[in-house]
Order: structure tokens, then sequence, then C-alpha cells
């Protein structure tokens, strides 16, 4: 990628290496909330409650990140590219986009939406409109998953930022009334599922107009793109931990609709061509 020469974003936290006040979140919390997560439960449900374990304490203030931490800047830069994108965009649809924060942070972390854990994987909270992750996650995505390379870095912080255009162009919170109305386990799997191929259709919208813009993409950044999302599909994922695949269970997609979907955004750069909740995904 040449993503790497552009400006860096100020709306990054470090809590890297943080102490947090309160009481940290117990192994039965983390667990019921990965189970909520599989279900296509919002895990903040259980994350948020007054149970014992829980921490939501938040902190005053954090510092950007060092200036010598390369994989840090990374991030920083994509964040800032993603800003550009979006901005532009969304004045040329006579909107305003609000940018999201991204808080880096290690092992677990307090957030508006409940104590995260980096056992989730970067999420955003749409509660405080921050998108988080501790980069261990990359290490992650390159050795378990397979999906090595700046680009599939880049996807992973431009799909979270895609759920946070969907929470600035009220998408979310119809989806979550819709899934909080629905005692249809499977009808909840549905819309989340929707919901994480529209990010990854979002995130493709970015890297189709960052790089004609910019110029930002090199040969293979996009097959690495594309790698990544196959690495995180659910079919895959459920194939590798549990031996067979369930597919009213899913939340995020199989690895074939999050690469379709991920193209799509790419090659048309048209927000209206990522209307997942019509018709078949």
């Amino acid at each position: 990628m040449r993503i790497g020469h552009g400006r860096e974003s100020s709306n990054v936290e470090d809590r890297r290496g943080m102490s947090f006040g309160g009481r940290s979140v117990g192994i039965g919390t983390i667990l019921l909330a990965l189970v909520a997560m599989y279900f296509g439960v919002d895990p903040s449900v259980i994350l948020q409650g007054d149970g014992p374990g829980v921490a939501v304490e938040q902190p005053e203030r954090a510092p950007a990140p060092p200036a010598d931490d390369t994989a840090a800047r990374f991030v920083a830069q994509v964040l800032a590219d993603t800003e550009d994108t979006w901005r532009e965009l969304f004045r040329r649809n006579g909107m305003q986009y609000q940018d999201p924060k991204l808080v880096l942070f290690t092992g677990a972390v307090p957030t508006a939406c409940g104590t995260g854990q980096a056992a989730m994987g970067p999420f955003y909270c749409p509660a405080d409109q921050k998108v988080y992750i501790d980069l261990a996650f990359y290490r992650d995505l390159r050795e378990r998953f397979r999906a090595p390379g700046e680009m599939a870095q880049a996807y992973v912080v431009a799909h979270e930022v895609g759920h946070h255009v969907q929470q600035q162009l009220g998408i979310a919170d119809k989806v979550r009334q819709l899934q909080s109305q629905s005692r249809d386990r499977a009808r909840a799997n549905d819309l989340s599922v929707r919901m994480e191929l529209q990010a990854d259709c979002f995130s493709g919208i970015w890297a189709h107009h960052a790089n004609r813009t910019r110029q930002i993409l090199e040969q293979g950044d996009l097959e690495s793109a594309l790698t990544a999302a196959a690495a995180i599909g659910d079919d895959r994922l459920q194939k590798q931990t549990q031996g067979r695949v369930v597919p009213e269970s899913f939340t995020h997609g199989t690895s074939e609709q999050r690469m379709r979907w991920f193209r799509r955004g790419f090659e048309r750069g048209d927000l209206r061509q990522c209307d997942t909740f019509s018709g078949p995904v």
C-alpha cells in the first residue's frame, strides 16, 4: 500500500498499558458475551450489566501513540484515509460526516458498551462511536488466519469504520430495533449478517475512492483484502473451530459473501449498491 506517506488521524487514543478503575470482567461474563456474539446478539447487552465483575469506568484522557510505533502509525494513517473518503462522500450527499475515534488497547478495555475483550477481535461501539482494536489481532490475522499484508490490516479498520457509517446513516439503529422486536433467533442472525456484509461493502467503497483519488493500492493489495474477508467468514471459522458448519447460526456471512460484497463496493464505489437488506445476500 502507498498509505504510509499520508497524514495520521488525530482521533486515535492509545490505552495500551493503562490501568482502569472498577472491577475486571469475569470469565463467565466473557464467555456469555462470546456466545451472544456467536448468535448475533449485541454483546453490550451482557457487558453493560450491573452484575459483579463488569468494569465500565473510562479514562478521562488517553495519549496519542508514540511516534516510533510503526503499527500504531499505520492504523492512524488508515483511519485518516477513511476520514478523508467518508467526509467527501457525505458532503456530496448533503450530509456531514462525524469522525469516529479509534482506541488501541491490550487485553481488555472499558467502553460505553461495557468491557471489551481482545478475544472478541476488533469491534465498534455505537454508544461512544469508537472503534476498538488490540493490535495483537494483526498477528492472528497473519498467522492464524493466513491473511498477511497491509491491505488485510487496512480492511479490518475500514470494516469497523463501515459500522460507524451505518450508525451515522441511521441504519444501525433501525436494525437493532428490528432485532429487539424479533423473537426469531434466525431472523436476528440474518439481520446481523446483512449488517456485517454491508460494512464489508462500505469498506470496499472506501478502497475504491481512496485508490481513485490517492492511488493507495499496489499489486496484490486487492487480493490481500479479499483473503482477509474470506478468512473470517462464518463457514470457514466454524469449520476450523467445531468441525462443522451451522448456517442458521451465522452472524457475519460466509467467506464467499464477504468477498463478494467487499468486491461489489470496490468495483462500484456507490453507496446505493451496498443495500444488503433487499433480497438475498
